[in-house]
């Protein structure tokens, strides 16, 4: 049985669940009496542990399973809430995460240990003392795959451990070469959980882990029964391998959903051999030489790590569409095929009118089918934001500081891209408002602040952009440290910083390598933060800029184009090429006279609406030769005004063309990281034209 196929649902509910258990811990450390979250985080564990069992992760499964069996405690007050609990679940989470994104990368279980975390759970457990449940029975005090009661009901309605698949004749040969090698011909019966939803997934698991160090010679039922479930609650299987019974036993009980496993020597001398109707495969030579190679094999520490994949598991990113969207979807689709029949029509009428109508109809579906794609690609940053409510708990922890999350707008669409993205450059400026921005109850109470710090995280749309800002009411950014430290690292020159305005300081912050932080810890003072959140911005062809007071707290507000995809941009002239400037940068279109510009520090500027606005000759940052038109001294030069932040500049360019809808296209792995330039569109008539980044002109 292929189980790749279900490896993408796996991850997404995983991942979706594993999110859903963060959000509840988070409420259960405040309200600890809310039993209600206790079911839900065991439904949660009960969940993921058979999924992941079915898949065949068994790491996962096992931690679940021994997370259940503490929340069942819990659930039924045998044991209290206490802080030590939730760290331990809070441990496990982190434990299910690191597995998950594992599993995500490479298609196995990660090589961690978490003997320790389980000894935790087993020793939370047993410190609740020998007691009795509701039957009388002693309860269990130890991991196990099944209850006592289950066990029991096993034992008595399988005495004497009867097998039903006897060794026939095909296998007499294979099992005496195997006994000649010291090799081990063993009867297994594995008996499922009745709570077993999967049987055939779980036989698959059985099979696949028995087929590591051995060979399957025989079943009963037969495999295509027992891969079509068509049995009860159970399966045997023949086997050979160099194991003996109690290592197959116990290798077959770390698998979940699983309630018992006997195991029988076959030894042919004591045993008559009995003719019943089993389809078996036949046995050759060459097949017997496999066998007795795979059972030479012996149990490794990591059995998933050691084997190879063909495919690493890294799955393709998903979406979860609404059903309505679908619809609408598929509605513009018809649309489409309809117009495509009239068009064919119109050609054979040649109807001019007809065929401007016909253009203008196509002309608002694909409009419309656009917007419709984007829509479906769009999901809300609530995935990205809900990390960082555990991220807040744990800094504020470790920093001896009381800090409240305050997030809003977490129903703001952006694309899918724009979401994978945007998570590190959040969790640094987090950290940064949490390290250097707020301060240590001691201080704020001196400063007449409440003694718990507030950091906000805010989302929503503005036009064609989406605006995230994280806000602190801590000390402020000290714009005088920051340039004595930027002086002192030999940024700029003493006079150059005299020039700087507040906003401009403030930007140094930016800096690769810059830190105000004197001592090097954990959390900063290394230089690496700030630097990386500027540069994955601007490869988004987003923004961010510094708000500060000191005193009262810094804001830090990023802007993102809604998709990363299809932009509306300016096409320009230079010389005999085009390029495309993004629209969402630019803030006007003027003319200048030439005349008016002047020089500063070998800079042109012009004096722009009472701004001093500087000049930037695309041309020359392009290496575009000047046209024969475009002579340095042309009296009148058209200028786009761009923005980046609260920054304008001006770009001199030949001519324009127009506005225009664009898809972005990457330059390929060759061409990465050249500078200026964002990538290429392919324009109506075939020809590309690149694209300008205008963040990274100043």
């Amino acid at each position: 049985m292929d189980m790749s196929q279900y490896m993408e649902i796996f991850l997404e509910e995983s991942k979706e669940h594993l999110q859903h258990m963060n959000q509840i811990l988070l409420t259960l450390e405040k309200t600890p009496e809310d039993y209600q979250l206790i079911n839900e985080i065991f439904r949660i564990a009960h969940t993921i542990k058979g999924m992941s069992g079915t898949m065949g992760y068994n790491k996962v499964a096992t931690l679940t399973h021994e997370m259940e069996n503490v929340l069942h405690l819990v659930r039924n007050k045998e044991i209290p809430v206490t802080s030590i609990i939730i760290d331990v679940i809070f441990e496990c989470f982190d434990a299910l995460e690191n597995q998950i994104t594992s599993i995500e990368a490479n298609g196995v279980e990660s090589s961690s240990d978490y003997t320790g975390l389980v000894n935790k759970l087993i020793q939370i457990i047993n410190t609740k003392g020998s007691g009795t449940n509701k039957s009388g029975k002693a309860t269990k005090k130890s991991s196990g795959a099944a209850s006592i009661e289950e066990v029991e009901t096993i034992v008595q309605s399988n005495t004497g451990a009867e097998f039903n698949l006897e060794v026939a004749q095909a296998q007499e040969h294979v099992i005496m070469k195997a006994n000649e090698m010291d090799l081990n011909a063993i009867l297994v019966k594995v008996v499922l959980q009745d709570t077993c939803m999967l049987k055939a997934a779980r036989a698959f698991i059985v099979f696949n882990t028995l087929e590591q160090f051995g060979e399957v010679i025989g079943s009963y039922p037969i495999a295509e029964e027992i891969e079509d479930e068509q049995f009860e609650n159970s399966f045997e299987v023949l086997y050979i391998t160099r194991l003996d019974e109690k290592t197959v036993e116990n290798e077959l009980m770390n698998i979940s959903e699983i309630a018992r496993v006997i195991t029988e020597l076959v030894i042919l001398s004591d045993k008559p051999l009995v003719d019943k109707e089993i389809d078996l495969s036949e046995i050759n030579e060459e097949a017997d030489e496999d066998a007795f190679d795979n059972a030479d094999k012996a149990p490794k520490s990591d059995k998933k790590e050691g084997k190879e994949k063909n495919e690493k598991g890294k799955t393709a990113k998903t979406v979860r569409v609404d059903i309505d969207r679908l619809d609408n979807l598929m509605n513009l689709v018809s649309e489409l095929i309809i117009i495509k029949t009239r068009l064919e029509d119109n050609g054979s009428t040649n109807s001019k009118q007809n065929m401007g109508e016909a253009i203008e109809y196509l002309e608002r579906i694909t409009t419309s089918l656009h917007d419709a794609v984007m829509k479906v690609r769009m999901v809300p940053v609530e995935r990205t934001f809900n990390r960082f409510p555990r991220m807040v708990r744990d800094l504020s922890k470790d920093l001896g500081k009381s800090i409240k999350l305050l997030m809003s707008g977490e129903e703001t669409e952006v694309d899918r891209t724009v979401i994978d993205e945007i998570g590190d450059p959040l969790i640094h400026l987090i950290r940064n408002s949490i390290d250097h921005g707020i301060e240590s109850p001691e201080e704020r109470t001196k400063a007449g602040k409440p003694e718990f710090g507030t950091v906000a995280l805010r989302a929503y749309p503005d036009g064609n952009t989406v605006v995230i800002e994280v806000e602190d009411d801590g000390a402020g950014i000290n714009t005088e440290k920051v340039l004595s430290k930027a002086i002192s690292k030999g940024l700029l020159t003493q006079k150059e910083g005299e020039m700087l305005t507040q906003q401009e300081i403030g930007n140094l912050l930016f800096r690769a390598g810059f830190s105000t932080v004197d001592i090097v810890t954990d959390l900063s003072g290394r230089g690496v933060g700030l630097d990386v959140v500027k540069s994955k911005i601007e490869s988004l062809n987003g923004t961010v800029e510094i708000k500060s007071t000191l005193g009262q707290g810094s804001k830090f507000t990023i802007r993102l184009p809604l998709t990363l995809a299809i932009i509306q941009a300016l096409m320009v002239n230079l010389n005999r090429e085009k390029y495309a400037l993004p629209l969402n940068n630019i803030k006007e279109i003027t003319t200048i006279h030439s005349k008016s510009i002047s020089l500063v520090q070998n800079q042109e500027v012009v004096l722009y609406r009472n701004k001093t606005l500087p000049l930037i000759r695309l041309n020359t940052v392009l290496q575009v030769p000047y046209h024969e038109d475009s002579k340095l001294n042309k009296e009148d030069l058209i200028v786009v005004v761009v923005k980046k932040g609260d920054v304008e500049a001006g770009l001199v360019v030949d001519s324009l063309i127009g506005q225009q809808e664009i898809v972005i296209k990457s330059l390929g792995k060759y061409l990465t990281g050249v500078k200026v330039i964002a990538g290429a569109t392919i324009l109506g008539n075939g020809g590309v034209a690149l694209i300008v980044d205008p963040n990274q002109l100043f």
